[in-house]
């Protein structure tokens, strides 16, 4: 029996590798130049501002706020935040692909995200999520589960229990969260949203 020599242990914090290669398909192939809007700089400045112990604390508001700005996280983003706080970006990929929250590609203005947990399952998610996909015109689902409007108006996708188990089943439209929802109660939210 022969010894086998082990590779060493390398941190991955120290490495500088690039999100596509780390997390292959998960991210878009585009990498367009970034144009901020007026005051994005300076509202990222102010909120690690609130992190003076340590910036690396920012990282979930500047996610958020990048998300609320592009709709998305991009491989441009995760490098930039990254670097705006002195981390490598295998650090902010790692909060991207664990938080189900972020997503990595682009979605419909209006998001419906249906719970598919148990309760909500048992209470008529899937029942739901179908005749969302019906009413807003979306298809199939793609790669990442999410149906998309040809006219890039609504997503639909399955989500996550959203903690009201007792009230199934529930959904979100882009951050808004409702209970007990019907098919009387969906045409309603439509009409709320259109």
């Amino acid at each position: 029996m022969t010894a086998k020599t082990l590779s060493p242990v390398v941190d991955p914090a120290t490495q500088n590798i690039s999100p596509g290669k780390v997390y292959p398909g998960g991210v878009d192939s585009h990498h367009a130049p970034v144009v901020f809007p007026d005051g994005f700089e300076a509202q990222i400045d102010e909120v690690i501002t609130h992190y003076p112990v340590s910036k690396r604390s920012a990282s979930l508001p500047l996610l958020h706020l990048w998300q609320e700005t592009f709709g998305y996280i991009s491989p441009e983003g995760i490098e930039w935040i990254a670097a705006k706080l002195e981390l490598q970006p295998i650090n902010i990929l790692e909060l991207v692909t664990f938080y189900p929250m972020f997503r990595q590609h682009l979605a419909g203005k209006i998001q419906v995200k249906v719970c598919r947990t148990l309760s909500c399952a048992l209470g008529g998610g899937y029942a739901l999520h179908d005749y969302f996909r019906t009413k807003c015109k979306v298809g199939e689902p793609d790669a990442h589960g999410l149906a998309i409007s040809e006219d890039g108006k609504y997503s639909v996708e399955f989500v996550e229990c959203l903690a009201a188990c007792g009230t199934a089943p529930v959904i979100m439209i882009n951050d808004d969260f409702y209970e007990n929802v019907s098919k009387q109660t969906a045409d309603e939210l439509l009409i709320k949203y259109t």
